[in-house]
């Protein structure tokens, strides 16, 4: 395997596992603590650094990445240790992008300057909603005020600066997500990740959904026009889709998350996190154990570098790298698909895709349409057959 991870750069990803409380709809590795011993962690996360740092010498990190969780109940001196050992490890790039997720219930105009002072260049904010009923029925803890409050902090303190929302929740109507949108959309963002409702097994919502308590929920079609509108609403005001559920005006796209749909390698330290590394010549793919206690005692017992990793194959790296890059609007790069699987896509069924307007070639692009976007395991399925 050729060391492809260089067309896509190369990242580190830090999980902070701890919240206020558990969102019902949530299934990222989250868990709600009455006491954190934040020096345990950072010595733990210091370690893990330096121990992965010794296998990828001589690369440049062009993205960090605090995710979870809440990263923004982080210590401020905890992200600052956390970054200077970062600058200790890797030749960082000029353009460096250091994101850190918040939720507004955790935000406080001080915290935030810390955070900027330690490093941090970009914040994304998980607002969720703009109408509080839907904040209350989606188990966040703050209003949509506090949620509005948080963003002008970090607008004022960051440069780059995210929200996130949620559309096609219980009893929304397209009418009722337009005026949302637009409500959004006037607040001026450069970024918004916007996600439908996704009921997730092993989540309090996926127990209400399998019990059939989960009402008003919008059906597939209706789910359908929710996202091209917002498609088209996005692009009309200036922040058209890099990807399936990201906007952005030109140049304020995430760096990071492009890493991981352009197929680049990425670090993951932290309970649950995952990870991608090419190592002579092999791609691994890696994952820390869930549990907090149980991560901290393998890290502190010296035993991280022992956990397992798989070898992806010719195969997985091939269907990898489709089923992210067509998630871009910026499409799949045919050459260096052929490079990575060794054979082209069947002509016949690209002809068929095209015919069916699901996808466009763009010089040596193979681009999807929204309508294609929404149809992507489809596509797959075709394509790889």
């Amino acid at each position: 395997m050729t060391e492809d991870w260089q067309s896509g750069g190369f990242g580190l990803y830090l999980h902070w596992p701890f919240c206020q409380s558990k969102c019902p709809y949530c299934d990222f590795n989250s868990h709600v603590a009455a006491h954190i011993d934040q020096n345990r962690w950072k010595s733990a996360y210091l370690a893990e650094i330096a121990r992965v740092g010794a296998e990828t010498q001589g690369r440049v990190l062009t993205s960090v990445f605090f995710g979870g969780g809440t990263p923004s109940l982080m210590d401020p001196d905890l992200v600052a240790a956390i970054l200077e050992k970062v600058h200790k490890t890797w030749t960082l790039a000029n353009d460096v992008e250091i994101t850190m997720e918040a939720n507004p219930g955790s935000v406080e105009a001080g915290r935030f300057s810390g955070y900027r002072d330690a490093g941090v260049n970009r914040i994304s904010i998980g607002m969720q909603a703009l109408r509080d009923e839907d904040l209350r029925r989606l188990g966040r803890m703050h209003s949509v005020a506090e949620g509005k409050a948080a963003y002008a902090i970090a607008r004022a303190t960051f440069d780059r600066v995210s929200f996130d929302l949620i559309y096609a929740r219980q009893d929304q109507t397209p009418n009722a997500w337009r005026a949302e949108l637009t409500e959004a959309l006037a607040m001026n963002p450069t970024h918004l990740s916007l996600y439908q409702l996704t009921i997730e097994d092993g989540t309090v919502f996926g127990a209400r959904h399998s019990l059939g308590q989960l009402k008003g929920l919008p059906d597939e079609d209706i789910s359908s026009d929710m996202y091209l509108m917002t498609q088209d609403m996005c692009e009309a005001a200036g922040l058209p889709a890099y990807e399936v559920s990201n906007h952005a005006k030109s140049g304020q796209e995430s760096r990071h998350n492009l890493i991981y749909w352009r197929m680049g390698d990425y670090v993951g330290l932290g309970p649950g996190a995952h990870g991608r590394l090419t190592l002579n010549r092999q791609r691994w793919a890696t994952e820390a154990p869930k549990q907090p206690g149980a991560w901290l005692q393998m890290v502190e017992a010296g035993l991280a570098g022992e956990a397992p990793r798989i070898a992806s194959t010719r195969d997985d790296h091939t269907m990898e790298y489709l089923l992210m890059s067509l998630r871009l609007a910026e499409g799949s790069d045919m050459a260096r698909f052929r490079a990575i699987s060794g054979y082209d896509l069947p002509e016949a069924k690209l002809r068929d895709l095209e015919t069916s307007g699901l996808v466009r070639r763009d010089g040596g692009q193979l681009i999807t349409s929204a309508e294609g976007r929404l149809l992507l395991n489809a596509i797959l399925r075709d394509l790889l057959v």
